[in-house]
């Protein structure tokens, strides 16, 4: 107990006034203690934000890869340079040599 009002006694006056000291132990519960605390919700913010970004990117790649498939089931040379290239399909009286790099 002697302790206590030691640690009492050393405290500067601003910090024994009332007015001072509840909004004071009403922060420090806002920003640690709270289920809403502010540490959680700068979290929540960081993770909003890295989700939108994602959501930004694979936006712009569904509108590529949509306009590559229309490009393919529209285009016959489209399909046809993807037939040769991708399946190795060729035409009948041709020859295919697939070169093959060493460092693959």
């Amino acid at each position: 107990m002697k302790k206590l009002k030691n640690i009492y006694k050393n405290l500067p006056a601003f910090l024994k006034n009332k007015y001072i000291l509840a909004p004071m132990m009403m922060i420090i519960w806002m920003v640690f203690f709270d289920s809403h605390n502010w540490i959680k919700q700068n979290r929540l913010q960081s993770e909003i934000k890295d989700l939108q970004e994602k959501k930004e990117f694979y936006q712009s790649e569904i509108k590529k890869d949509s306009i590559a498939l229309h490009d393919l089931t529209n285009n016959p040379l489209t399909q046809e340079k993807i037939a040769r290239e991708k399946y190795l399909m060729k035409k009948e009286n041709e020859d295919i040599i697939v070169i093959i790099d060493a460092d693959e």
